[in-house]
């Protein structure tokens, strides 16, 4: 299997180094427009090898697209990141131009590829990489949902004071402050909902925690966060690679589904060799309807902005 990351910066590399630890794929080509970054960065991994026991193969390309040729996996991490104080959409007339590029290029030497969108805003970013390259719905993907679900499931076992593997719940909506809605009601511990071990307190403390996870560690950092997304990516890659059937909410287009038309948005889906094998339509109560409509709108708004 090969796998092209757009985009060298700290993102980008932390996927390559994942996908490369987890050993499944034969080889990992990092591009980027500054001169050697990527070529730099492939070497510097490619030197842990022996350290951390993996046979992936990772190139760098100074902004070659012919090397990503026959790429089964693509994976747009390019765009400027966001700075304390900046929203995700507030991105959107620097990386739409980019995005759009790199798509292109990408369908024009690997014709099968699938598509993982992580430039932000990431749903108006998925949505352009649908128009700019008429793909399938199934071939793009964006990574949003995976990465918020992840932080929901931190807050939640932090709340709990338990293993994150004891957790599971996930976030859909949009990838945005304001759009994520952290799906309490179905959130567990080992089947147990954690309403029975939190108090309402507790949940919404979690819940909003969870919507500005992004924004804290930008804060805290003074740029985008780079591990979590790393690893939410690299997850999504080998689910594809490994056709495991995996459900991750994540950036779909949807066409009737949750009754909403001709937008990308955070939902369940089953990832396997296909992309997105299945949307996963869970049985919403009305309130949680009513945020997924306004989340929606709220992306929606964004896409008028391309």
């Amino acid at each position: 299997m090969k796998v092209t990351v757009v985009g060298a910066g700290a993102v980008g590399a932390s996927c390559a180094e994942y996908i490369a630890i987890k050993d499944f794929a034969s080889e990992v080509v990092l591009i980027d427009i500054k001169e050697g970054f990527a070529e730099g960065k492939a070497m510097d991994l490619m030197q842990t090898a022996s350290l951390n026991s993996f046979d992936t193969k990772i190139t760098g390309t100074t902004n070659d697209y012919s090397k990503t040729a026959g790429s089964d996996v693509a994976v747009i991490t390019s765009g400027i990141p966001r700075k304390p104080g900046m929203t995700r959409e507030e991105l959107i007339s620097t990386n739409a131009g980019i995005v759009k590029s790199v798509a292109e290029n990408l369908i024009k030497h690997s014709p099968n590829v699938i598509i993982i969108v992580v430039s932000n805003p990431m749903d108006t970013m998925t949505y352009l990489a649908h128009q700019a390259t008429g793909l399938p719905k199934n071939r793009i993907i964006g990574m949003g949902g995976a990465l918020d679900s992840a932080r929901f499931k931190y807050r939640l076992s932090e709340a709990l004071g338990c293993p994150a593997s004891d957790v599971d719940g996930m976030v859909i909506g949009g990838h945005s402050d304001t759009g994520m809605i952290p799906l309490t009601r179905l959130a567990t511990r080992n089947s147990v909902p954690v309403s029975d071990f939190l108090s309402d307190e507790q949940m919404n403390y979690v819940k909003e925690e969870t919507k500005v996870g992004g924004a804290t560690l930008t804060k805290l950092l003074g740029t985008s966060a780079w591990y979590a997304p790393g690893a939410a990516v690299s997850a999504m890659v080998q689910a594809i690679g490994c056709d495991t059937q995996k459900m991750f909410p994540c950036s779909c287009l949807l066409e009737g589904e949750y009754d909403l038309n001709d937008i990308c948005i955070g939902v369940p889906a089953i990832i396997g060799r296909n992309g997105i094998e299945k949307i996963v339509e869970i049985n919403l109560n009305e309130a949680e309807k009513a945020k997924l409509a306004e989340s929606a709108a709220a992306v929606s708004k964004t896409n008028s902005l391309l």
